[in-house]
């Protein structure tokens, strides 16, 4: 049993044992309870000894010590089960968050191409929520109950098994109730969920499309459609509570029925002469208790069912496969060689099935070299700077750097070899030295400055008010493009890695700040291997060779001067831009 709940709600061994410790004390606390109940029964069946036959009362001393004796039990196992069935749950679901965290970390990007981000979210926080909730007030309560229950049942049987079955029969048949409905609500908790993700997304959407929305006086068109995603949401949760209410409700009532049945049962029985009034008042106090331990649990026993569903979704991501490799990268130099690589999007990666991207690339970005990946849009010049640095694997074909097969190299050794500067760039709500730093967490402050200085950041920074120490706001928000691009430069010039990757890096600027960032970027490429993806041909007039994509094929490669005067593709593409310049003037 105890097998089947690890695996069914993604429990780690700790995690288990605490569930069995907090069973445990929550039946003996049950138990201690309803000892304190049997000490009552016996307590008035001495008073009504005493004033229906005279007989003498017991004396004061042991009844004060009884009492203080069952406080302390009392407090003893309630301090018990308030650790095993709270604080152990609440550290487990921090470390389920953190694993997954961790886990989300090592997976390749294909991963996060084929999942929607919101809903990635929402099993984060959400599921997890949703499991720390149940585990910690349901778990340990429910099964401690169904315990404490059951000893208390076979006990009660050896006084009076008519009265024993007249109280307990309502708490099985509760329980068949709520599991009876636990298959039809299933698609309830889904269908909740599934609002909840779509609120998410459509509030994460809003966010980051705030600016477009208002340049294009979209506002109201488009508050009209999340408020109509709120309100669809805001009906799946109360159509959900309500049946789930109805549910819980009609399990309490049936359950209550069991004070109305020994009642009349210990009526009957009274009346008859088969047994006494002092058995009958035992009982009424045992159903007056017995009942306790389940409100809580069956109130929240949706939420050990939804449980289940978050705790299959958290359990699908850490079974996602990593992108695993070796821990030794020693590469013979730093030259970045593709040999007939194929790479398609198939079955379980983006959701594009069959969607071939690369077919047979092969090119040798060389160290000390500068080399252009060029093409139209849609021929691979993303896919192959993601491949360069495993971002994903390669469907066929190899890509080696000095040698070695990246593909055996676990991504994160193999990425503290390669500066990545995209276009656009990801800046934290932090200083401008803090964002600087992530290109290498140990620099000291003058490395870190000097970065800083080559990337031409001084020129900004000097009119902060804070000067490095300034808060640049979410994503950089306060500062321009080029600002933001060249604090990228200086991450990467931090870093000094001996592999470059250059995603448009300088698409988005203006004259003089590409200017600026060209003179950063000069900097950081010297003696490294450098691959640019770039579309504007003057950018990448001054690289040493030029890749030309096409349709997931290698069209032309070479040197510009070479590939100018083979008139092919390249040169083609230089002098629709060259018109298009003309034009535009």
């Amino acid at each position: 049993m105890f097998a089947s709940l690890q695996q069914k709600y993604f429990l780690s061994d700790k995690a288990m044992a605490g569930v069995k410790r907090g069973i445990f004390w929550t039946a003996v606390t049950n138990l201690i309870t309803m000892a304190g109940m049997v000490f009552l029964y016996l307590v008035m069946g001495a008073f009504v000894a005493h004033l229906t036959s005279g007989a003498e009362l017991p004396a004061t001393l042991p009844i004060v010590g009884a009492l203080a004796l069952f406080f302390v039990a009392l407090m003893a196992g309630n301090w018990q089960q308030y650790y095993y069935t709270y604080c152990i749950f609440y550290e487990e679901c921090g470390n389920q968050r953190i694993a997954i965290g961790e886990h989300l970390r090592k997976l390749p990007l294909s991963f996060f191409g084929r999942r929607d981000l919101a809903d990635l979210t929402e099993t984060i926080m959400g599921d997890a929520q949703t499991m720390e909730h149940a585990y910690s007030h349901v778990l340990g309560e429910l099964f401690g109950a169904v315990v404490s229950t059951c000893v208390v049942f076979v006990g009660s049987l050896f006084f009076c098994w008519q009265l024993s079955l007249a109280a307990f029969w309502s708490v099985p048949v509760a329980f068949g109730i709520i599991f009876a409905t636990r298959r039809p609500m299933a698609p309830v908790f889904d269908g909740v969920r599934a609002a909840k993700v779509k609120v998410t997304e459509g509030i994460q959407e809003t966010l980051e499309c705030v600016r477009e929305i208002r340049a294009t006086n979209q506002e109201a068109h488009y508050l009209e459609g999340l408020d109509a995603t709120i309100d669809e949401q805001e009906r799946f949760t109360a159509a959900g509570e309500l049946l789930n209410g109805l549910l819980v409700n009609s399990a309490f009532v049936v359950l209550r029925l069991g004070i109305a049945t020994t009642l009349i049962a210990g009526a009957g029985m009274v009346a008859a002469g088969q047994i006494d009034f002092m058995v009958m008042f035992a009982y009424l106090l045992m159903v007056s208790r017995i009942y306790g331990p389940f409100d809580q649990a069956i109130s929240m026993i949706s939420e050990l069912f939804a449980a289940e569903a978050s705790a299959k979704r958290m359990r699908a991501v850490m079974e996602e496969p990593l992108a695993e490799g070796a821990q030794e990268f020693a590469p013979a130099g730093h030259d970045v060689e593709f040999s007939h690589v194929a790479f398609s999007y198939g079955a379980g990666d983006d959701g594009r099935a069959g969607d071939q991207v690369l077919r047979d690339v092969s090119f040798t970005a060389r160290e000390g070299e500068v080399t252009a990946l060029v093409g139209p849009s849609g021929s691979g010049k993303s896919t192959v700077s993601r491949l360069a640095a495993r971002f994903w694997d390669a469907t066929a074909g190899t890509v080696t750097v000095g040698g070695v097969n990246v593909a055996s190299v676990d991504p994160e050794v193999l990425l503290r070899d390669y500066a990545v500067v995209f276009q656009d760039v990801l800046l934290f709500d932090d200083t401008v030295m803090g964002n600087i730093r992530l290109g290498r967490r140990d620099a000291t402050d003058e490395e870190v400055l000097a970065a800083a200085r080559a990337a031409n950041c001084d020129e900004f920074v000097s009119r902060m008010p804070d000067g490095y120490q300034t808060m640049i706001g979410e994503n950089g928000s306060k500062l321009s493009g080029g600002e933001r691009q060249r604090i990228s430069i200086a991450r990467a010039l931090l870093k000094d890695a001996p592999i470059v990757l250059l995603d448009e890096a300088t698409a988005s600027l203006d004259v003089e700040n590409e200017t600026r960032v060209q003179e950063a970027l000069s900097r950081l490429l010297a003696g490294k291997t450098v691959i640019v993806i770039a579309h504007r041909m003057r950018t990448v007039e001054s690289a040493d060779k030029i890749v030309v994509l096409r349709d997931g094929l290698v069209a032309e490669q070479g040197t510009p001067a070479e590939l100018k005067a083979a008139g092919g593709e390249f040169a083609r593409m230089v002098e629709l831009q060259r018109d298009s310049a003309a034009w535009s003037l």
